[in-house]
């Protein structure tokens, strides 16, 4: 894949990297944001393709992405096509932790060796580029302000930004509601992403695949299916501010 260009996964972990103090924004749902933008960049990269609100392995072909080609054997290993939902919501948390690893290991980050109260050992991360997260948030600034319809890596980061309840730290206040509206918006231009951005506000909602499967078979269709889980969690989303309750499946 070469490194000419940072993923969707980086870009999603540098924009809730708060320059201030060092942390994530939405850490318990953070993890969950990655899993799923490891999705899109795979899908990007070929490797994999959407089947319903499936996710199927078309090429097995590693990568160059140690964490990506990771999470691509973990799907090549399933042997059929895993649910988004049940993917990202599945037992491989701790990805927030395991990208500031590898973000610091490709000098996108800078850790920073620190105590809490003087006694507990902590560490904040400070994006070694400002420039670089500067035009990453450059490029969801344009897509809002023009409306003109943005990439799909970009829609799909949007979607993805939106889903983990970025929207109050990149477009905090009274004066930022109409951008986190139109950043919401953004979820359409993406198909892929904005499935994947549904399967992650589904898990955080704690929707069962058991429920999903039922609501499928009753509506005979499984767009129609799709759309009513998606507004759900769309209306979960607005109903708290733009923030999603925190997951039932043991997010960190």
């Amino acid at each position: 894949m070469g490194k000419s260009r940072r993923t969707v996964p980086e870009e999603l972990l540098l924009l809730a990297l708060d320059p201030t103090t060092g942390t994530t924004a939405q850490p318990q749902t953070l993890d969950l944001g990655l899993a799923g933008a490891q999705l899109v960049e795979l899908s990007l990269a070929g490797r994999i393709v959407p089947e319903g609100d499936r996710i199927a392995v078309v090429l097995a072909r590693p990568t160059g992405d140690p964490t990506l080609d990771h999470a691509l054997e973990l799907l090549r290993r399933r042997g059929s096509p895993v649910r988004a939902a049940h993917w990202i919501g599945g037992p491989r948390l701790g990805l927030r932790q395991t990208y500031l690893a590898h973000l610091e290991r490709c000098g996108m980050v800078t850790a920073v060796p620190g105590q809490v109260c003087g006694v507990l050992p902590t560490t904040r991360y400070q994006a070694s580029d400002d420039c670089t997260n500067a035009a990453i948030k450059q490029r969801l600034d344009t897509a809002i302000r023009t409306g003109v319809p943005p990439d799909p890596r970009t829609a799909a980061l949007a979607a993805l930004a939106h889903s983990v309840g970025l929207g109050k730290h990149l477009y905090p206040g009274n004066e930022g509601r109409s951008s986190r509206s139109r950043l919401r918006d953004l979820i359409r231009y993406d198909p892929l992403g904005g499935m994947v951005a549904h399967a992650v506000m589904d898990v955080q909602n704690g929707l069962p695949a058991q429920q999903n499967r039922s609501a499928q078979g009753s509506s005979g269709t499984a767009g129609t299916s799709r759309s009513a889980g998606s507004s759900g969690a769309r209306a979960a989303g607005r109903g708290t501010g733009g923030r999603v309750a925190a997951s039932r499946v043991g997010v960190r």
